[in-house]
């Protein structure tokens, strides 16, 4: 093969390589969302969320983590938050809420979603906000981790920070129904089989220790359930009596088999339906 050929052989790989990523214009959207293969920050114009005064009956988790938003907000200390426990019962919906709720007040703050299966790129987002002027809750829903995955130790950079350290104006917020991040069966089994039982899960059982903030989400009963749906039912205009709603709302529980928010927001969004009601 001739040297020319070789040339655009080269050149024409170095075209289907992607370049590194550039940081987007920061001041366009609120929120964004981190892609790979390119990578690359897309904003996101219309964020999906409902107000944080609809959420009911986690008071504590929600003052919290709005305390704690708010000072990273002002440029002040703050913890990197895991919110855990039971499903449906407004984790991610609260991540969503609180920064909505702020950015009004501070339009430097923004919110990225980060996937659980990109977690190895974080490092690669991570230098992309490190200079910026903005300040950054990086944000990830669902976060779990089976034995053989690996992507736990990505989230250290982001954490604890390697040599360089977490940028000061980044914070991680998690969501997950694991405590520890991962399963209680696999811990006790890894623990019964492992030479040194207490080092066998030391490594992913500590990675949620290093989160600052444990918010506990547990089921809500059925007074919080009712009232969940009474506030969205305000909130829409949509004119229903309390014994109508109260029979409705429990016939549906029941049907289900389980009572969280998620439960609460799915017979809304049928009670809307039926009257002929937008949701916006």
């Amino acid at each position: 093969m001739t040297d020319a050929a070789l040339e655009r052989i080269a050149a024409a790989l170095e075209r289907l390589r992607p370049g590194p990523a550039t940081a987007p214009d920061f001041d366009a959207a609120g929120a964004f969302v981190w892609h790979v293969d390119p990578d690359r920050l897309d904003p996101v114009t219309r964020v999906s969320r409902v107000d944080v005064d609809l959420l009911v009956g986690i008071d504590r988790a929600r003052d919290t983590l709005m305390d704690n938003t708010t000072r990273f907000a002002r440029g002040l200390p703050a913890n990197n938050a895991l919110l855990w426990g039971a499903r449906g019962m407004g984790k991610s919906s609260l991540v969503k809420a609180v920064h909505g709720k702020l950015h009004q007040t501070y339009p430097q703050l923004k919110i990225i979603e980060i996937q659980r299966e990109d977690l190895p790129s974080i490092g690669r987002c991570l230098h992309l906000l490190r200079d910026a002027d903005a300040r950054f809750v990086l944000y990830c829903d669902d976060l779990s981790f089976s034995h053989d995955d690996a992507h736990y130790k990505s989230l250290k950079a982001v954490l604890d920070g390697g040599i360089e350290g977490r940028p000061e104006n980044v914070v991680l917020y998690a969501t997950s129904n694991r405590r520890h991040l991962m399963p209680r069966d696999m811990i006790e089994n890894e623990r019964a089989t492992a030479i040194t039982p207490g080092e066998a899960v030391e490594e992913k059982v500590s990675l949620s220790d290093r989160f600052g903030l444990w918010l506990g989400f547990h089921p809500c009963d059925q007074d919080d359930y009712l009232r969940m749906i009474r506030g969205y039912c305000d909130a829409a205009s949509i004119d229903i009596d309390d014994a109508t709603l109260r029979a409705e709302a429990i016939e549906w529980q029941a049907t289900r088999g389980s009572r969280s928010g998620r439960v609460a927001w799915q017979f809304f969004t049928d009670l809307a339906g039926r009257r002929g009601v937008r949701i916006d």
